[in-house]
């Protein structure tokens, strides 16, 4: 069952100088629900995502998270305020070993004595664990390095960063682009158990097989717009198609664009 609003945007705009690569979107999502974003390659789909987590700043538009809104100076006050996102680029440290990554930033501290500070190394494991637990990740050896860890294995400590820090809501960009079947099914099935634990979720993602496997409802961005907001009980990957390609445009956005 969904709750209230967790996170709502209203004309969003991103311009860089005369590109506008991200024009009025007004978006939202709910507790407990898995919403889809899908266009081609430059549609928006990641801009969105940066200006929600502040990696850059809006040219307009107002965004309310947790009931209130917000103006986050960068990622770490996203982050802080409750939204975990995975990127791409995975943002790893690869000479750390998993504790160091999950608390990169953010680490445990027993003692502050001055410019110094003594780590609380006991807890960051601890609190690891419990992180790869409510994922079911399973990694081997913590204290492996991420250098020698699979891709899959990376993307699933990136993902344990969620859990770890119990985020309000976790955003994933093509989390398993790169990776094989194998490894591409375990990320997967890290999102149905965020899923079973009613945490909210954004998966920008080109494979249609995986959306209509893993979510609720799915945005459409073309050229920069939000094209379509569909249930996906209600369509089908031609219809999705449709609206990516331009062949189709809901009214409601239609009438936004002229």
């Amino acid at each position: 069952m969904l709750g209230e609003v967790i996170l709502r945007t209203e004309g969003l705009t991103k311009h860089y100088g005369g590109v506008h690569a991200l024009e009025d979107a007004d978006f939202e999502i709910r507790k407990g629900e898995h919403v889809a974003i899908m266009g081609d390659n430059g549609a928006g789909k990641s801009t969105f995502v940066r200006q929600i987590t502040a990696v850059e700043q809006k040219t307009r538009g107002t965004i309310w998270f947790d009931g209130r809104e917000v103006n986050f100076a960068g990622p770490l006050d996203a982050r802080e305020a409750g939204i975990e996102t995975v990127f791409q680029t995975l943002a790893l440290a690869d000479d750390l070993d998993v504790p160091d990554n999950l608390f990169l930033g953010r680490e445990k501290v027993l003692f502050k004595l001055g410019k110094f500070s003594i780590l609380d190394y006991r807890g960051m494991r601890e609190a690891t664990e419990e992180g790869l637990r409510k994922t079911a990740v399973k990694i081997p050896n913590l204290n492996n390095s991420i250098r020698n860890m699979s891709g899959g294995q990376r993307q699933c400590v990136a993902i344990a960063r969620t859990a770890t820090f119990r985020s309000k809501l976790t955003i994933m960009d093509e989390p398993t682009a790169a990776l094989g079947v194998q490894e591409t099914e375990q990320v997967e099935n890290i999102i149905r158990t965020l899923k079973e634990a009613g945490e909210p979720l954004i998966l920008i993602s080109h494979n249609m097989r995986q959306v209509f496997d893993l979510v609720d409802r799915i945005i459409v961005f073309r050229r920069g717009r939000m094209v379509a907001d569909l249930n996906k009980e209600e369509t089908d990957g031609q219809d999705v198609v449709a609206y990516i390609t331009g062949a189709k445009t809901q009214p409601q956005f239609a009438d936004k664009a002229a």
